[in-house]
């Protein structure tokens, strides 16, 4: 909702911009309407451009990154959508009702880390592991296991292997949870805090209640 208030913003300057830069070329500088048409997107691009670079700015400095930085971290989400995408077709090619739950478990964490991280880039940096580690493990293991699975006739090491690679990806699993849980820990501390707080002032409202029923 933010992001599309801001394209909108963006939008109603620029288009003001254009607006006025082809007045003043027509008017102003006499210059042909075809002319001012064009002085007037251009400006209204710049105008566009110029606001884009200003919000951006803004955005990073809220969450204390550099432009540097922040490039850094998108190429990092780039390179993990497709990723989760492969994560997503071997997980769903398993077709058995225990571990589609865990599959499913899997990857509604791996989503939620990444959405976290594309919302507030900042966040990254508490899940590094994650997106240098756990994610191209996960993906390693699930399509090691989704190829063996779909073989037709399974030899005594093939089984033997699925059931080893099942229990990793398990492990896998647990792992990516607490990295989700490391991402969120200052969310929770916070939301405890607020809650001490909310309990003390409840206290001191019974408190101050008792004394003037006294």
């Amino acid at each position: 909702m933010k992001a599309f208030f801001q394209f909108m913003l963006r939008s109603t300057f620029a288009a003001s911009a254009a607006v006025l830069t082809a007045l003043i070329s027509f008017f102003g500088f006499e210059a042909a309407m075809l002319m001012s048409g064009a002085y007037g997107l251009l400006g209204g691009g710049t105008a566009y451009l110029s606001a884009k670079q200003i919000t951006d700015y803004r955005g990073l400095k809220r969450q204390g990154l550099s432009r540097k930085e922040y490039k850094y971290i998108k190429e990092n989400l780039k390179e993990a959508k497709p990723k989760i995408a492969r994560l997503q077709r071997s997980l769903k090619s398993v077709r058995s009702i225990g571990q589609a739950k865990e599959n499913l478990e899997i990857l509604l964490t791996v989503r939620k880390i990444y959405s976290n991280t594309k919302k507030e880039p900042r966040r990254f940096y508490q899940a590094e592991s994650f997106f240098y580690k756990h994610l191209d493990s996960l993906v390693a293991l699930t399509e090691k296991y989704a190829y063996l699975s779909s073989q037709p006739a399974k030899s005594r090491e093939m089984v033997q292997s699925l059931k080893e690679t099942r229990r990793t990806v398990r492990e896998m699993g647990e792992m990516v949870k607490k990295d989700l849980h490391v991402m969120l820990d200052d969310d929770m501390d916070t939301l405890n805090f607020e809650l001490d707080v909310a309990r003390q002032s409840y206290k001191q409202v019974k408190k101050n209640d008792r004394r003037v029923l006294k």
